[in-house]
């Protein structure tokens, strides 16, 4: 039964360039005297450090530990020690730089103890957690973590599991090499995923311009005895785009409010399924992957590259030619100028092109749009470019947010078409980051925000707390000095609520007198270094004020006597 396909919208057909990489078989890099090894290889968070400098490491083994279920190991590609965790550049247009692990290779390329598994023998669960410690991610380009994806949707069942073998980017051909060489390993991984989905279908979908994957795919299925349908679908970039292959394959069309396990459908790169059965049946971690290197050099062609080993090296084996002048890392549609040779392949380096004047000419100079609506008759996702250029361009970020900005995949259809020459591509991934920036310095004022006003409500509390204890030892201690009267029946008494800021006052007025009698104590007197006729006068001073003392004594007593003796007391 043939399978049915459909179309999905937009799209263009740019000049494969496909032929000259895939003249020769697949070839094995050497091991480089240096490997840089990024720690942050995937989508999710960035793996911990489990190696320190002077540090011997095997092939295989662990050098950065999962960051939460969203994040994926990083091993060493080689035996070696490691000479340096420190900050390196990235593969990265920005060309910032990210912790990496140093790794000086000893030649002996000395593995970890591996154990084949069955999957079959063990909880999906647990075969989720080997994969995401084994650093499995999706080597088509995304690297999103597989065992996230593994996990089915609880609500919905599984329709279709898409297997995506398209490689719809010009000059683009590690995976047809792949699947022509090592089909078998791919079906196998495939197995290994539908186990855990347990889809009603699988469907393994490849451009039409490479028949020899075609049928090495289809006679592995049947070699194996499965049930997966291999079939041929148009050539059309970017039909390797997971939503495009799902919508050509399925007739779905995943929206952008969902993910496509919430349609019944989940899609996968071949590279990514060929490195889940390595994982898996031999104890391999990710350690390599296979590049394709192109465009204008000597001896084109597809080679499995450690990663870590720095571009320069990898660039050399495929000789490039004097008048190189740019080395690009992906394709010409999505792919980006590399910043710096000394960057390092890494899991999302599946090609290399060194460009030249003659194969990329300069671009031509931006001119006014014109409103032609070219871009949105070649957008796949049935955008509208030209007015989020115009957004773009003006900083009307929440204008670009409303025509869907972030549907945008960047494919660059809408600038391969614009006859204006306008890069619009880059406009839209200006206008991404701008609005993250944004997003990342509001979260972070927020947060400052409510740390603040929580200080302040301790500081409150705390104040009240303190008055209130001051004016609890106030009372117990006043208590202590009233003297204790002859009471006839004690009644109970409701204890008075203290005014927290009456206590407060009355603690800082007697700290205050507290102060002002230390301060007369402090004081001199005076009376030091006194001449003999100054202490004569002292002296006869006294002695005249000894006479009104006692008398000022005495009246008190005098009068208290009399209190005593009173008529109104003796009746």
């Amino acid at each position: 039964m043939l399978q049915r396909l459909f179309k999905f919208k937009g799209g263009v057909k740019p000049a494969t360039n496909k032929a000259p990489s895939v003249q020769a078989p697949l070839r094995i890099a050497p091991i480089p005297p240096l490997l840089v090894v990024p720690l942050h290889q995937s989508i999710g968070g960035q793996p911990t450090p489990l190696v320190e400098v002077g540090d011997r490491v095997l092939k295989g083994q662990p050098i950065g530990a999962a960051d939460k279920w969203v994040s994926a190991a990083v091993h060493a590609p080689t035996s070696g020690t490691v000479i340096a965790v420190e900050e390196r550049v990235a593969a990265h247009p920005s060309g910032l730089l990210t912790l990496s692990v140093v790794i000086e290779p000893d030649g002996q390329d000395e593995w970890i103890e591996r154990h084949s598994l069955d999957h079959a023998s063990l909880e999906p669960e647990r075969v989720r957690e080997i994969l995401r410690d084994s650093g499995v991610v999706g080597l088509g380009g995304a690297v999103f973590p597989s065992h996230v994806k593994l996990t089915p949707a609880a609500s919905v069942p599984m329709d279709e599991l898409v297997i995506n073998g398209a490689e719809c980017e010009p000059f683009m051909t590690c995976d047809d090499l792949l699947m022509r060489e090592r089909a078998e390993g791919i079906v196998r991984g495939v197995a290994i995923f539908r186990d855990l989905l347990r889809p009603k279908r699988v469907l393994i979908g490849i451009e039409d311009n490479k028949p020899e994957a075609v049928a090495t795919m289809q006679a592995a299925v049947e070699a194996l005895g499965e049930n997966f349908e291999v079939v041929a679908v148009p050539t059309r970039y970017p039909a390797g785009g997971a939503k495009q292959l799902i919508r050509v394959l399925t007739g779905k069309e995943v929206p952008a409010s969902k993910r496509s396990p919430e349609m019944g459908v989940q899609c996968f790169n071949v590279a990514t399924a060929y490195s889940a059965w390595r994982a898996i049946a031999f104890g391999e971690p990710v350690i390599s992957r296979i590049v394709t290197l192109t465009g204008n050099v000597e001896q084109p062609g597809n080679w499995e590259i450690l990663l870590g080993t720095p571009m320069q090296e990898v660039i050399a084996l495929a000789g490039p030619k004097a008048d190189t002048n740019r080395f690009v890392m992906g394709g010409p549609m999505m792919g980006f100028d590399l910043p710096d040779l000394s960057a390092p392949v890494v899991k999302a380096t599946n090609c290399i092109i060194a460009g030249s004047p003659t194969l990329f000419p300069p671009p031509a100079p931006e001119m006014p749009c014109i409103r032609c609506g070219a871009c949105a008759l070649a957008c796949p996702h049935e955008l509208q470019p030209f007015e989020l250029y115009w957004f773009s361009r003006s900083r009307n970020f929440g204008k670009a947010q409303e025509y869907n900005l972030f549907d945008c995949i960047e494919c660059g259809c809408c600038s391969y078409v614009c006859p204006s020459h306008i890069p619009l591509v880059q406009y839209f991934r200006f206008a991404k980051s701008e609005i993250w920036s944004r997003e990342r310095d509001k979260n972070m004022a927020d947060a400052a925000k409510a740390r603040f006003e929580f200080r302040n409500e301790r500081d409150e509390r705390e104040k009240a707390e303190k008055a209130e204890r001051l004016a609890k030892a106030a009372a117990a201690k006043a208590a202590e000095k009233k003297p204790d009267l002859p009471q006839a029946a004690p009644e109970p008494v409701e204890t008075p609520t203290v005014d927290a800021e009456a206590a407060k006052k009355a603690a800082i007025a007697a700290a205050m007198e507290r102060a002002r009698l230390q301060r007369e104590a402090a004081q001199p007197k005076n009376t030091d270094g006194l001449t003999i006729a100054q202490r004569k006068e002292i002296a006869e001073i006294e002695k005249r004020r000894a006479p009104l003392q006692a008398q000022q004594q005495a009246k008190p007593n005098a009068e208290g006597v009399q209190t005593q003796n009173s008529p109104k007391d003796q009746q």
